[in-house]
């Protein structure tokens, strides 16, 4: 294991950093997908060429670089170029199309577009690639509409015929790297603006708590428009000078098959992608892998022992966090912690716990978690282009996360809820507004409020519930109206409940008490699209 110097801001720079453990372990394995290899070395200079030729297409410091691609090397290749010029790259979820696309698109500002060849009828629909002045294409150019993108779009393989010299940009830990898309309380999406030095200090906290050793192998099957993609994969391993395996998705069929190919050793899987794993049948040859360590996150307490002793694993770390803050809480491998709890606050941060009346909870009462950097540059510096929202999450010095806890006497954090007006969904914030807006839109919608109804699978996930309240004189299936939602929405935020209601619960200033409608959950009257068959469009 190799750490980079970080005596010097400008060396925890990803481009920086990738270029001192180039000229370190330069020999040694970086990165693999499949039967492709690169080495330190071999990505440093494939990063160069990038770097150059994006340069040459007009990117430059502080601009913002458009993403929409699954995992891949070109992926971290093309993230890693866009820092080596000081630039942001600006990732899209893969899932999102029409208006949420646009959304991210249009927020993001870009004037060049990074887009897979299997992607590319989703960046044109409605024109939406219009917006850039170029369009890079991983794949085939023939894929490519005429009249849409050319002669605007190249190959992605054309990027590597750049030069292979260092770009030499300035950046430093306070430079912004990224600009991750959240979903927020207030139900549009809001752009997370990452410093290298969060990233940094992320892979410092993760890799005690991960108990990361020099021939530890990281294995990447979550998405790396995601923030763990980095966090605990890519920037993890590169600031540590060790090996990364990136699959293009999770396979519950192919996980260990991949995980003993690769000859990974420390793990990821979020949201409930273990849980898949865990009700596959039993094996003879599920503890026959080489993982040593793994994050599972989250994991029911009383899975986790079984877990791990089934797998063969060494032990299962806990944590939480968010995109703006990775993590706040981690497992301490010093301290017995509770397996229902989160871990405890990493050490360059504070954490309160705020009351209804903002003052501090006690041990053991629920209030919201807020956060304090005790260092410069270790979080979030605020939501892109939104001042509005990062003044609201930002107060008196904390960030304000939305999300309930408590603690216990021994220091240990435990999630309670999410006070924030969303569900979670498979790993996915869901905000009920966004989704509220769209299904209003249908001809035959008078009031629709959306809501989480606990799932069977998992005790922090959330299956979607709508409640509809039906025009005078129109008639609406559930079908119909889960249809209109695929067609215009990622398919994670297509309700799997359906109740047509006479009326709604109010407030006297007209809000939808939603709490009502979580308590009452799922009646005689609740239409189920899982039991019904209805197929979703991906």
């Amino acid at each position: 294991m190799h750490w980079i110097d970080d005596s010097k801001s400008e060396n925890v720079a990803a481009g920086r950093a990738l270029a001192l453990q180039a000229d370190a372990v330069g020999d040694a394995p970086f990165l693999a997908c499949d039967d492709r290899r690169y080495s330190y070395a071999e990505v440093n200079d494939t990063v160069n060429r990038y770097a150059n030729s994006l340069r040459a297409l007009g990117v430059g410091p502080g601009d913002p670089v458009s993403m929409l691609m699954d995992n891949s090397l070109e992926f971290v290749f093309s993230a890693l170029a866009v820092n080596k010029l000081g630039a942001m790259w600006v990732p899209s979820n893969t899932s999102y199309r029409g208006e949420w696309l646009s959304r991210t698109f249009e927020d993001g500002g870009a004037k060049v577009l990074l887009v897979d060849e299997s992607l590319l009828g989703r960046a044109t629909e409605d024109g939406l690639a219009r917006r850039f002045e170029r369009v890079v294409v991983n794949g085939d150019v023939e894929a490519v509409p005429d009249e849409v993108l050319r002669p605007r779009s190249i190959l992605m393989s054309e990027l590597a015929a750049g030069s292979g010299k260092e770009p030499n940009t300035s950046a430093d830990a306070a430079t912004i790297s990224s600009v991750m898309w959240t979903s927020g309380t207030t139900g549009r999406s809001k752009g997370v603006m990452q410093p290298f030095g969060a990233w940094y200090a992320a892979a410092r906290i993760f890799t005690r708590a991960r108990d990361v050793r020099s021939d530890d192998v990281f294995y990447c099957c979550v998405p790396l428009f995601n923030s763990g993609g980095w966090s605990l994969n890519v920037f993890q391993a590169m600031y540590t000078g060790l090996p990364i395996a990136i699959d293009k998705e999770f396979s519950v069929s192919r996980f260990w098959d991949r995980v003993r190919r690769y000859g990974a050793t420390q793990l990821l899987t979020l949201g409930s992608m273990h849980m898949f794993l865990w009700q596959q049948d039993e094996r003879d040859d599920d503890a026959d892998n080489p993982a040593r360590v793994a994050g599972l996150l989250p994991l029911p307490a009383d899975v986790s022992e079984p877990f791990r002793k089934r797998f063969g694993l060494e032990r299962i770390w806990r944590g939480y966090g968010q995109s703006e803050i990775m993590p706040v809480c981690v497992s301490d491998p010093d301290r017995q912690g509770d397996l229902a709890g989160e871990g405890f606050p990493r050490d360059d941060i504070d954490v309160t716990l705020r009351d209804d009346k903002d003052q501090a909870a006690a041990v053991g009462e629920v209030g919201e978690i807020c956060v304090r950097p005790r260092q410069p540059n270790i979080m979030f510096r605020g939501y892109y282009h939104n001042e509005a929202g990062t003044a609201k999450a930002w107060r008196d010095g904390w960030y304000h996360t939305s999300d309930l806890g408590r603690f216990n006497e021994n220091g240990e954090l435990f999630f309670v809820d999410r006070a924030g007006d969303y569900m979670r969904y498979k790993g996915r914030n869901i905000p009920s507004l966004e989704l509220e807006e769209l299904i209003g839109r249908h001809p035959a919608v008078a009031e629709v409020a959306a809501h989480g109804v606990q799932s069977a699978d998992h005790d922090r996930e959330d299956e979607v519930k709508i409640c509809v309240i039906v025009r005078d004189g129109h008639q609406v299936s559930p079908e119909e109206l889960l249809r209109f939602v695929n067609d215009r929405a990622p398919y994670f935020m297509v309700p799997r409940y359906v109740e047509f209601v006479t009326e709604l619960p109010h407030t006297p200033t007209g809000r939808v008490q939603k709490f009502q409608l979580r308590e009452r959950g799922l009646t005689p009257q609740t239409w189920d699209r899982e039991a019904a068959g209805l197929t979703l469009e991906r």
